[in-house]
C-alpha cells in the first residue's frame, strides 16, 4: 500500500436506535467517536420483511397472481 493516502482507521462506537451499543473499526469521524443510526435492522423495512404485509395497489398483486398462478401451482 502507498503510504499517507489511506483514511485513518480507528475505533467508533455504534448506537442502534433501540439504544444498544457496539464498538467497531471505522473511517468514521476520529478516535471513540460516536455514530448514531436513524435506521437500523431491528427497524428498517429492508431487514424486517417477515414482519411487513404486501400492499396491493390497484390490484398488481392479484394480476401477477393471475397471469403466473399457473407456475405458483394455485
Amino acid at each position: 500500500m502507498k503510504k499517507d493516502i489511506h483514511p485513518d482507521y480507528h475505533m467508533i462506537t455504534v448506537v442502534m436506535t433501540d439504544g444498544s451499543t457496539f464498538q467497531t473499526r471505522s473511517t468514521y469521524g476520529s478516535e471513540g467517536d460516536t455514530l448514531t443510526l436513524d435506521i437500523d435492522p431491528s427497524t428498517h423495512p429492508a431487514w424486517t420483511a417477515g414482519s411487513t404485509q404486501i400492499v396491493d395497489r390497484g390490484g398488481r398483486v392479484s394480476r401477477f397472481n393471475k397471469k403466473f398462478d399457473s407456475f405458483l401451482g394455485e
